[in-house]
């Protein structure tokens, strides 16, 4: 039973970034539904630049990674949320760390997954558990709402960039002289599983350049990714600019500028998505199903998916991915650039 007309809520989703804006359309949701609730989000440091700021949430609790391990931050954490008096918490990743922190609340209304997505120690933690019937990671989680009586809401990110961020990426865009508009390349993943060709990235900057007049610039994080996009750069015939590091907010402001994004199953294709920007989004370890790029206007290339386990699977070679042939990226490419062209005359008209 829902609280009041004005719920106080709070969303645990901890970790990953992409999984984090994924996640964002139910503090939308739950907003569009309840223009008074107070919403508070539990998330862990990494993934905190993707929800603070953000316009539908009133307090972000940000938590450092390995706090459920310690009674001690348990008790911080109790008495962090103690005054919020929190009404319904919407365990989103319902494992035990965001179940623990529902729980921690005070929360009378725990509500989490049961069944395959209900995870470790959360059902025993949540009180109100829902089998979800979706497979996207995004519609499993508006699921969730349906105890608040949020049911099939309009799914929509509001993802937040700063000010300063759009205007930093606004001023960096100029001097590369890409007005005319660009593609961003993201090569890096957090899994091995995850990383595609560099070589077939370089051959994707080559096709947008010759065949549609299109700059890439590739976007990097870290030491290792910073090497593999400058072989990017050297494969891609002249056609892909090396970016410069870049904060997550500035990121964001990057992918909504770019004309289309290229990447695999990571925060920055997920980013791109929120930020409103078409994406090609390459799978081998994960399927696209679950965590693609949501909506009719990305496409998701998967020849073959790496079964097994999470953890298998995490530590599986790139073989899945490498079945993904750079011809058949280009012509994904091709199809999202048409679309646009094909809009664009129609506005013109």
């Amino acid at each position: 039973m829902v609280p009041s007309d004005s719920p106080r809520v709070l969303i645990c989703r901890m970790s990953a970034i992409g999984d984090t804006i994924l996640t964002l359309p139910v503090a939308c949701a739950i907003r569009r539904r309840y223009p008074g609730a107070y919403i508070a989000w539990a998330v862990e440091h990494t993934a905190s630049a993707m929800v603070q700021g953000h316009s539908c949430v009133d307090e972000v609790i940000v938590l450092q990674r390995g706090w459920f391990v310690s009674p001690r931050q348990w008790w911080r954490l109790r008495q962090r949320l103690k005054p919020l008096r929190i009404d319904a918490a919407v365990d989103c990743q319902s494992i035990t760390k965001t179940a623990l922190a529902a729980w921690l609340s005070g929360a009378k209304l725990r509500i989490g997954c049961r069944g395959t997505y209900g995870c470790e120690l959360s059902p025993f933690l949540n009180n109100r558990l829902i089998e979800p019937r979706s497979t996207h990671l995004i519609d499993r989680s508006l699921e969730l709402l349906a105890p608040l009586e949020v049911c099939a809401p309009q799914v929509e990110f509001r993802l937040p960039i700063e000010i300063t961020a759009t205007e930093t990426v606004d001023n960096y865009l100029c001097e590369l002289g890409f007005g005319r508009g660009f593609a961003l390349l993201n090569s890096g993943a957090t899994w091995k599983s995850k990383l595609w060709v560099m070589e077939r990235f370089g051959k994707v900057a080559n096709h947008l350049g010759r065949r549609h007049g299109l700059p890439s610039l590739v976007v990097w994080a870290g030491e290792q990714e910073l090497i593999e996009a400058r072989k990017i750069v050297a494969h891609s015939a002249g056609h892909a600019t090396l970016a410069r590091q870049t904060s997550l907010t500035e990121l964001a402001a990057l992918c909504r500028s770019a004309r289309i994004c290229v990447g695999s199953d990571t925060g920055p294709l997920h980013m791109a998505v929120a930020a409103g920007t078409p994406c090609v989004g390459i799978y081998g370890a994960t399927r696209p199903e679950n965590s693609g790029p949501y909506g009719p206007k990305n496409i998701a290339l998967q020849e073959h998916f790496q079964c097994g386990s999470r953890k298998e699977r995490r530590r599986a070679d790139n073989s899945a991915m490498r079945l993904v042939q750079a011809d058949l990226v280009c012509a994904a490419c091709d199809v999202i650039l048409s679309r646009q062209q094909e809009s664009a005359l129609r506005q013109a008209a």
